[in-house]
């Protein structure tokens, strides 16, 4: 830290920005109240909260209570201005109810659960959604199960694309690589074990296109 306030701060508070560089310089997002307690050892979540405020007050950091995660350190690194973006969590891909296509405002206040990302991640893209990966069916394409898919809407997509796919008569969403043959459409896993599935074309629903995967730490 090369503001000279920076002395004038509790060796907590010193820690704990700290702590913010080097997690968002290794992540590339804010960490969570509970990742800063256990990272800098304090013995409560409500006594990062007390720091953070403090911290906010002396023009360390800006925060948006709003949202999780959402802390930007000022006149740090460069990595560290990077903001967040709320996307909205719409369960996961596995037999279920179809996703709404494209999630409008409605269907993001409903979901169940947000994650914070950066401009970098969702690719600038402001209307993207995560779905969670239950299954193994990708893990040559180094998507495991309990991985997080970020997904910009679409109903149409070009051979070889990874997208989620409505299956109307299965009633299940699955997440594959996408190919036309004919009348016919493969959805083809990225795991070798795993046969392809083939199936009509007016049976399924293209409903997003896998702009990234993040892997929960």
């Amino acid at each position: 830290m090369a503001d000279p306030q920076f002395d004038e701060l509790s060796a907590k508070q010193q820690g704990i920005l700290r702590f913010l560089e080097t997690f968002i310089a290794e992540h590339d997002y804010p960490p969570s109240i509970r990742d800063i307690q256990s990272g800098c050892d304090i013995s409560s979540t409500s006594v990062v909260d007390y720091n953070l405020k403090r911290l906010e007050e002396k023009g360390f950091i800006r925060r948006d209570r709003e949202v999780s995660r959402a802390i930007e350190l000022l006149g740090g690194s460069a990595g560290s201005r990077r903001r967040t973006v709320p996307v909205p969590l719409l369960g996961k891909i596995a037999a279920g109810i179809p996703i709404p296509t494209p999630p409008d405002a409605s269907t993001i206040e409903a979901a169940p659960d947000t994650i914070e990302l950066t401009e970098d991640q969702t690719g600038g893209r402001s209307n993207v959604f995560a779905l969670r990966v239950d299954g193994h069916s990708m893990v040559d394409a180094l998507i495991n199960d309990g991985d997080i898919v970020i997904l910009e809407p679409t109903q149409s997509c070009d051979d070889g694309e990874m997208v989620a796919v409505w299956l109307k008569a299965e009633n299940e969403t699955t997440l594959k690589k996408f190919f036309h043959e004919g009348e016919r459409v493969r959805l083809q896993p990225m795991n070798a074990t795993m046969d392809p599935i083939y199936t009509s074309a007016d049976n399924i629903e293209v409903q997003g296109r896998v702009v990234t995967a993040i892997r929960p730490f």
